[in-house]
């Protein structure tokens, strides 16, 4: 009988359940396309060292997926208090006619494992399909051979998903059954005669704490600015700047909650327009009973976008960068004249320090490599070190403010210093700016930002420089845009540039530290390009020559990590980000539900005076509205300044794929806040509407 009830209850409350089913089902198949990942077919396509970075991957985001279930768990959870909320008075009626409690919690238990088996097989089946697109989506990131693709159903995934559900499901059983045991007819009676205390609040407190609120917000918006690159942050003081962003947030909602009906009450055409009066006091009182959860709601929305926003664009910003930063087939890095006193401390063997007086070109002849035969286009740049010449030194008078933003930067490290014409070829090779210098001048290329940022003040001084015993000073009041060493990040913090004279002038004291060899392979055809590729890279030098200090990195070596961190960093960040996002509209959603339960009096009571069905609608739809849009609004302002502070952070894998990343991220609100925003509405609509007798 109690099965039969349950069954029946389920099918009486369908509509009821349409948030709670969408919930779950977005819940779990999410929950399977991210597990999945390892599984797919497509991904077995694909090389090595890639399988190795995805992996990698699948091991995060198994880690990530412990928080996730703890996310959706609160989640469910709360979405089942909404559910017996609104059943109190049938609860009620059974408690009248003689049902214990313990019945109730079975109906109760056997409607949870309804429900929670059908929106497990639901989410699973959704979840299958999307994992397929997952599939094209990582082959498409790690360039895999789609020839072998198939469709895959993973069992780790499925037991994965099904074991962590079930344990959420066992949870929110065993809330219920406590729920129910401490009810009270009485309470169940008259649960829908029940409002919330309201206390008023004085707008004098309220427009001080508004304004409050704002400084302190725009304090905090200026701080992560970072302006002009040189109003950093220490670790402490961002996390002050967090915890008065959360704070501030609380009370630009405690403010607002009694400002609003206030402000609107002074513009009479507005507020006795239609139902606007009864639609404020409504709105009003949510916020006012609902500070805490929106400042939750609020902040979650505000990570969503930033998680959103950044990780997207690091992967795109990351792929961007490969063009740019790896323009050379093969870059060599050799250490040279490795001092005796050095041996000890990072344990060079006395044949290394043999092989470092030797050049890379030497060095491969003695391997029996015939570059020749692999290599085109070799340009060798050598650095050079003048231990009189430190970024302490070439920071002149700016020195000591700068030790006040960055203490923990090392001062003594010796500069990098390059010859001209050195330096032009690779610039050449690598699509870069020539320069030009007089004899007595010399200049700065970079392209990591903020250490630019700094050096631009030194060079703004004009800050002469003494190296290899000759003064200079710099042609460039600015850091030239240019690097030496192939990346897929820009990390180049300073290269100083000088004449050949310097160098030539002074060859008693001159030491050379390193030598590069940048190249392009002799290949017409990626298999022969990889073929040369397995002879330089570091880990077959290394293997093979251990006693030498020659280091290899290739164009393909930096795509693979690249590409590999990339998307690492993309699904985890899509991962948070959706949950997030689910979180926050289901909780909104649950709320204006809710509300909507306790409003059939008020709703029946304005149709009794003349309220259309049409106008009744209308006052919902707005009504719901502004209560999703009001968090967002406030998430969307802090996510400006969030993601500038994001990009600042991230400087290094660069910022120009940020308004893809932005729009992509708007399109995932729209899809998903959008779509709970509307399923709320039509379930309002569906509680409050007449109920014919």
């Amino acid at each position: 009988m109690l099965y039969k009830l349950s069954l029946k209850n389920i099918k009486k409350s369908f509509k009821d359940y349409t948030i709670y089913f969408f919930t779950l089902i977005l819940g779990v198949a999410i929950f399977y396309v991210f597990n999945a990942i390892d599984s797919q077919t497509v991904l077995l396509q694909t090389k090595e060292s890639t399988y190795e970075i995805i992996k990698l991957m699948t091991q995060s985001l198994s880690a990530v997926s412990i928080f996730v279930s703890f996310i959706l768990g609160f989640l469910i959870i709360y979405a089942s208090r909404f559910l017996i909320k609104r059943r109190n008075k049938e609860f009620a009626i059974y408690m009248t006619l003689g049902m214990g409690k313990r019945k109730i919690s079975m109906i109760l238990f056997i409607e949870t494992i309804i429900i929670g088996m059908l929106s497990l097989v639901a989410g699973l089946g959704l979840g299958i399909v999307l994992s397929q697109l997952m599939s094209l989506v990582v082959a498409n990131m790690f360039e895999a051979d789609m020839t072998k693709f198939a469709f895959i159903f993973s069992k780790k995934a499925l037991l994965k998903t099904c074991c962590y559900f079930g344990i959420m499901y066992l949870l929110v059983m065993l809330f219920n059954t406590i729920q129910i045991s401490r009810c009270k007819l009485i309470d169940l009676i008259n649960a829908n005669k029940r409002s919330e205390k309201i206390k008023m609040k004085s707008p004098v407190i309220c427009t001080i704490m508004f304004l409050a609120a704002v400084g302190i917000l725009s304090y905090c918006y200026y701080r992560v600015s970072v302006p002009d690159g040189t109003n950093a942050l220490t670790v402490k003081e961002l996390g002050n700047i967090i915890l008065l962003g959360v704070a501030s947030t609380f009370l630009l909602f405690w403010s607002l909650s009694g400002l609003i009906l206030k402000i609107v009450q002074m513009i009479h055409s507005v507020y006795y327009r239609g139902l606007n009066s009864f639609i404020l006091r409504q709105i009003s009182s949510k916020i006012n009973t609902t500070v805490f959860s929106m400042t939750i709601i609020c902040l979650m929305l505000f990570v969503t976008i930033c998680v959103l926003s950044s990780s997207l664009s690091i992967k795109n910003s990351m792929t961007a960068n490969l063009i740019e930063l790896a323009p050379a087939d093969i870059e060599l890095m050799k250490k040279r004249n490795i001092p005796k006193e050095l041996q000890e401390e990072y344990g060079y063997t006395d044949k290394q320090l043999e092989s470092s007086y030797k050049t890379i070109s030497e060095t491969l002849k003695e391997l029996n490599i015939d570059e020749d035969k692999y290599l085109k286009d070799q340009t060798t740049l050598n650095i050079y070190i003048d231990p009189g010449l430190t970024y302490s030194t070439s920071m002149g008078k700016t020195l000591e403010k700068t030790k006040k933003m960055y203490p923990y930067l090392d001062y003594d490290s010796p500069e990098v210093i390059v010859k001209l014409s050195e330096y032009n070829k690779i610039a050449k090779i690598f699509g870069n700016e020539t320069y030009t210098l007089a004899d007595e001048e010399y200049m700065i290329i970079g392209d990591y930002e903020t250490m630019t940022e700094l050096r631009n003040q030194a060079l703004k001084e004009k800050t002469p420089l003494t190296i290899f015993g000759k003064e200079l000073t710099p042609k460039y009041k600015k850091v030239k845009n240019g690097f030496i060493e192939m990346s897929s990040n820009h990390i180049t913090d300073g290269v100083i540039v000088v004449p050949d004279s310097v160098i030539n002038l002074s060859k008693t004291s001159t030491q050379l530290e390193k030598e590069y060899m940048i190249a392009n392979y002799k290949a017409n055809d990626q298999k022969t390009k990889e073929e040369i590729e397995a002879i330089f890279t570091d880990e077959k030098l290394s293997k093979l020559y251990p006693d030498i200090t020659l280091e290899g990195t290739s164009k393909i070596a930096i795509y693979d990590a690249s590409v590999g961190l990339g998307a690492m960093i993309t699904f985890i960040g899509l991962y948070l980000g959706i949950i997030f996002l689910i979180s926050s509209a289901a909780l909104l959603a649950l709320k204006e539900l809710s509300e909507s339960t306790d409003n059939i009096t008020r709703y029946t009571m304005l149709r009794k005076i003349g309220a259309s069905n049409k106008q009744l609608n209308k006052a919902l739809f707005k009504q719901i509205a502004i209560f999703f849009l009001f968090p967002l609004l406030i998430a969307v302002i802090h996510s400006i300044f969030g993601i500038k502070f994001c990009t600042y952070i991230l400087e290094t894998f660069g910022e120009e794929e940020m308004l893809a990343s932005v729009s992509l991220t708007m399109l995932f609100l729209i899809l998903i806040y959008g779509g709970y925003f509307l399923i709320t509405y039509y379930c309002s609509k569906n509680i409050i509407k007449e109920r014919k007798s």
